[in-house]
């Protein structure tokens, strides 16, 4: 009898794949426009993807491998997809943009394994109007207790050869710092590594950007070409190749995120990721404050002539205190001098740690809490440098020490991996220094992925080749790398780029100095970087004397970091990017060029009804001579205006509007 109601079971079920492999689940986004189409064949799950009637991503297989169980792909039996609307407000602590609408189309997919174990995977889809994204859920389940995952096997079949912006990489463990690439995607030499997000455009000018979202207890993705086709791969953990992740069920995924436009400025304005992802698990939000920081570091540790000795000491932090105090910069990067870090170590420089290495005390020419009580005092916010392995995985004597001296946060560096062993050692780490009431700046770490949302206290991350290799790379960061960043890396959330350098001059002029730095392209680009890059610890990395009396200063001290509004009015992959931001009233919009000099017409239409006053930077006649000359006006300007930017080659314009 048993075995009578096991072969009727199987017939059953059998009989179920193949009626259902016939059958296409589809689902829409709010507006139509975008399809996302599965089906369930013999071998794997398929999916494609339509946008405004064009196919971007072709059949498309899912699947996944696991050491002991083998693949979940073929002999796949599915559920009665589950479909919902789901619409809901948030707001951000942090972010691009105060005050957030999610609407979706979500379906679910149960999956059965036809095998002893009957193992369930479900597919869980969500379709916006800005784009698609999907996981694998591993629901808990009396047969299956734990998984050891050795590859995702998630493809993207792409119609049409689209042209492609992305990062190569040589391997896993990196800073996911290096030059963009643009070529076609037939191009694309097979099993390269390619960073996210990544950039596709297809023809009709409909835009395409792969990342992920939500990435918790789960590896870092890439993608990489295989038979032609875009193949999901993860970073291993460390010591071995094969093993991707360990877990316990109930699990699930990150999101594999399709972010899809014909407007390469819906990209940026999209709050795709931070809706995938968890509300704010920190209760008190209260001490949360974004803002920028002063960095020495970057300037080469820059302090004027000077009774007192430069060093990891007292006057010297003192010196940048009083600077931040005078024209309002919240925080003050405590970081060490000379290459040697503020806390005891034997270690002999920044990027090590040694046996005796402890950040709980200083070095002995350095008094933290004096310096700390002195920057309250000032109405400043001490913010420290730490190498990871400094605090991990003391974290809770670490920052139980920082928080009793009063520091308010810390930039967390040389991370340089994305397995699954970091990304929870980085989760740790914001989780524990909410519960101190620190912020973090991740440095040498991979992209964002909408944790944001869930973790406030994350200000920014770096990931990006940023203006610090002016220090010593010989080419130095051109304004074109810029444009790369901006729609690539930016499109993933918060980045970190040392901003604030006054030095600019001409490429024929660029040479590397580990002391105040040089700048390609003119200081309006520079200007312009701070609302076009997305951070919420802005950081002012040139020295006081550098600033002071400088034309285009003010704008600096008065540009916000974080933002109730973002538009993007005009756009042009590798040619020009307009970002307008808004802060209450006030709003900042900021325009950074090529290497071409250009004049575009930006229309004002974006503006609410009211007449507001325009602050108006603009590059110099004689940018080729001097790309430090900045031109400033004022006018009066409504959203029926049009306004004309004459833009140098590297060049840049910015406004500040006021409302009247």
């Amino acid at each position: 009898m048993k075995f009578f109601k096991n072969s009727l079971l199987l017939v059953i079920l059998l009989c179920g794949t193949k009626a259902f492999s016939q059958n296409i689940i589809q689902i829409k986004s709010p507006d139509k426009n975008i399809v996302f189409s599965f089906t369930l064949t013999k071998n794997s799950p398929v999916y494609e993807v339509v946008y405004k009637g064009k196919k971007l991503v072709d059949k498309s297989t899912l699947g996944l491998a696991f050491k002991e169980e083998g693949s979940f792909a073929e002999a796949l039996v599915a559920g009665k997809p589950v479909f919902k609307t789901v619409e809901e407000t948030y707001e951000l602590i942090v972010g691009k943009n105060k005050t957030i609408h999610s609407h979706y189309q979500e379906v679910t997919i149960s999956l059965t394994q036809l095998n002893a174990q009957k193992k369930r995977v479900n597919i869980a889809v969500r379709v916006f109007n800005d784009g698609v994204a999907f996981r694998y859920e591993f629901p808990a389940q009396s047969n299956w207790k734990n998984y050891t995952l050795t590859e995702e096997q998630t493809t993207f079949n792409l119609s049409q050869n689209p042209q492609v912006l992305t990062l190569f990489r040589k391997n896993y463990t990196t800073s996911h710092e290096g030059f963009y690439d643009s070529l076609k995607l037939s191009e694309i030499k097979p099993d390269t590594l390619m960073d996210l997000p990544t950039l596709f455009q297809f023809t009709g000018n409909i835009y395409m950007a792969i990342t992920e979202a939500n990435l918790r207890n789960y590896a870092g993705m890439y993608l990489a070409k295989k038979n032609g086709i875009l193949t999901t791969t993860l970073s291993p953990l460390p010591g071995q190749t094969a093993i991707k992740v360990k877990a316990i069920l109930p699990h699930h995924t990150p999101w594999r995120v399709m972010m899809i436009s014909d407007r390469i400025g819906a990209l940026i304005e999209s709050n795709l990721l931070t809706n995938l992802n968890e509300p704010c698990s920190i209760k008190d939000i209260s001490w949360i404050k974004p803002g920028k920081t002063s960095f020495h570091w970057w300037n080469g540790d820059i302090i004027p002539d000077t009774t007192f000795a430069p060093g990891i000491n007292f006057e010297t932090d003192k010196y940048y205190i009083d600077f931040c105090a005078r024209h309002h910069i919240e925080y003050h990067s405590v970081i060490g001098y000379g290459g040697i870090a503020w806390y005891k170590s034997d270690a002999p420089g920044y990027g090590e740690i040694g046996l005796n290495t402890d950040v709980t005390q200083t070095v002995p020419s350095l008094n933290m809490q004096q310096v700390c009580d002195y920057a309250k005092q000032q109405g400043v916010g001490i913010h420290v440098w730490v190498n990871w392995k400094a605090i991990y995985p003391h974290l809770e004597r670490s920052f139980d020490q920082f928080q009793k001296w009063g520091i308010k946060g810390m930039m967390v560096d040389f991370l340089d991996r994305d397995d699954q062993e970091m990304v929870n050692i980085q989760e740790a780490i914001l989780k524990k220094a909410g519960e101190h009431k620190l912020f973090v700046q991740f440095h040498g770490a991979y992209k964002p992925t909408g944790m944001q949302r869930t973790y406030p206290n994350e200000f920014t991350r770096e990931g990006t080749y940023n203006y610090e290799n002016n220090k010593w790379l010989p080419e130095g960061i051109s304004p074109n790398h810029d444009l790369n960043i901006a729609f690539t890396r930016l499109l993933a959330g918060a980045t970190d780029y040392h901003l604030g350098g006054f030095r600019a001059i001409t490429p024929s002029k660029f040479k590397t100095q580990q002391s105040r730095p040089l700048m390609i392209g003119t200081r309006c680009h520079m200007l312009a970087m701070y609302v076009v890059l997305e951070s919420y610890l802005a950081m002012v990395c040139d020295y006081p004397d550098a600033y002071e009396g400088q034309p285009g200063f003010k704008f600096i001290e008065d540009v916000p970091t974080s933002w109730d509004e973002t538009v993007v009015p005009d756009a042009q992959i590798h040619e020009f990017l307009t970002i307008a931001r808004r802060k209450g009233t006030d709003w900042f919009i900021g325009t950074i060029n090529n290497t071409t000099a250009k004049s575009i017409q930006m229309s004002l239409k974006f503006l609410p009804a009211g007449k507001y006053t325009a602050e108006i930077y603009s590059d110099g006649a004689d940018e080729f001579e001097n790309p430090n000359h900045l031109l400033f006006a004022l006018k009066t300007v409504t959203n029926a205006d049009t306004v004309t930017l004459s833009l140098a080659a590297g060049g840049g314009h910015v406004m500040r509007l006021v409302k009247q």
